[in-house]
């Protein structure tokens, strides 16, 4: 059968506040996790695309941050957001754009 193109997109956030949100405490590894659910399940496992937009973090350190997408299915995806040594984030956002060919 023929599938044909799809593609969705939206905006993922976390901030200081959140359920389990650690990104502005501590020092190390530290990293959040956030669900998103495709408005409409794929017919085939999409490709997903990130970005970033906002970031608000604690002047005196330095920032660092690494935004990926794990584990990926035809109903949604998580978005890992992760930062490390002394830097503190209070907000993180961005964009999410997912497709098939």
């Amino acid at each position: 059968s023929l599938v044909s193109a799809q593609t969705q997109s939206g905006t993922w956030s976390t901030k200081a506040g959140d359920s389990g949100y650690n990104l502005d405490t501590n020092t190390g590894e530290r990293a959040m996790t956030i669900e998103v659910d495709f408005d409409k399940p794929y017919d085939v496992k999409p490709k997903v695309m990130l970005s970033v937009t906002q970031m608000d973090g604690d002047k005196t350190f330095n920032q660092r941050f690494n935004v990926e997408v794990l584990s990926v299915s035809r109903d949604g995806f998580t978005v890992k957001i992760r930062t490390w040594a002394d830097s503190k984030i209070y907000s993180i956002s961005g964009y999410w754009l997912s497709y098939t060919n």
